[in-house]
This record gives structure tokens, sequence and C-alpha cells, in this order.
């Protein structure tokens, strides 16, 4: 995707950039999810909270989505986020690092690279998250159920899940549900470096 403005009050801003093959990508497999399950553009906007105006744009490729925008389009086609943004499994896939298609903030703080192949598993989505010097990564709420797993890798996670805050130094994890707003900070002086594993309920 390329990265158009950094503008918050503009609901289809993008906050990450990257080929161009990923905004393609968004688009084909929305239209195709969408119409699978017999959802207007007015069903969806009223299932994810993402205005029929914006979602028309992003299928039709005309401006590019912030990550928040996707997991909010996800949860309103009741899907996988890898399921939204990847190319559909075959029987045995590998992801080389070279290859990875990393998603950015528009600060460049913060990165979102996946692990898995889109598809691997319809329940299961393993990502390495980095997260600069003092970064911060907000998270929307994702579908009912969903459930994420944290492991540092490296550095110090100041991890805020609604109105619970936990600190986590390397090597510690948590579990938690990921239906409600959660956000990942970078609480030390060093690269903040994690595994995320998402586990949907479905």
């Amino acid at each position: 995707m390329v990265l158009v403005t950094d503008d918050p009050s503009d609901p289809t801003s993008s906050d990450i950039s990257g080929p161009d093959d990923v905004s393609r990508r968004v688009s084909e497999n929305l239209r195709r999810r969408r119409k699978l399950r017999d959802m207007s553009l007015d069903d969806l906007a009223r299932a994810s909270g993402v205005s029929r105006a914006a979602l028309s744009q992003i299928e039709t490729r005309k401006t590019n989505p912030t990550i928040g925008i996707l997991w909010k389009i996800a949860v309103g086609l009741g899907l996988p986020f890898a399921e939204l943004i990847g190319e559909p499994a075959s029987t045995a896939s590998v992801v080389r690092k070279s290859d990875s298609e990393v998603l950015r903030s528009v600060d460049g703080k913060f990165m979102s690279r996946p692990l898995a192949p889109s598809g691997a598993s319809p329940l299961v989505e393993l990502y390495e998250l980095t997260l600069l010097k003092k970064a911060v990564h907000a998270s929307e709420a994702h579908a009912l159920g969903t459930r994420e797993q944290i492991v540092v890798l490296e550095g110090k996670l100041r991890m805020r899940v609604g109105e619970n805050v936990y600190v986590l130094e390397t090597g510690d994890s948590v579990s938690f549900l990921a239906d409600v707003p959660h956000s990942y900070e970078n609480a030390g002086p060093t690269t903040l470096r994690v595994h995320n594993v998402i586990i949907y309920s479905r």
C-alpha cells in the first residue's frame, strides 16, 4: 500500500505502507467476501462501522485504509485479518523473511510482519511486531471471543487491555481477550520485538 496521509481525522487515510499488490488483494478480497455473504456496502457499513463511501473507495482502490479500518472490515465480514489482506493458501507455503510484506506506521516506529502464510489456519494468525523506542500502537477491539498471546522476544512491553495494564520483560508472555481496545507500548530504552498470536473463536 502507498502512504497517503497521516491525518487521523480522515477515516480512510493510510497508516501503513508496502507493495501495491497488498492494495489489490484487499480490494479483491473485500469485494469477493462481501458478495459471498450477500452483503451490500450498506450492510457491511453497519456491521463494521466503516462508512459506505470509505468501503466503496477501498473496493475500487481509490484510497488506502489504515490498519484499524482493515480490522473493522475483517470483523464486519466475520473473517480473520490475514484472509482480508492475503492470497488464498496452497497445500504448503513458505514465508521468507526477505519476501515478507511488512506493514508500517506512518512514523515508521511500528512494524507488523506476518510469520505464517495467509490462510494457513482459519483460526490462528502469527505476527512479529517491532516497536522502536517510545513507540505506541493502539488496536481496535477484534471480533467477539478473539484472543491474543504475546511473547516478548526482546525489550520491555507495556500492554494495555481495556482498563488493565501489564508490564512484560524479555521472555514474559500474556494471553488476553482482544475483543476490547488494547495497545502495545515500548516501555524500554531499546527496540521492542514480540511474537503475536491471534486466535479466533469460530
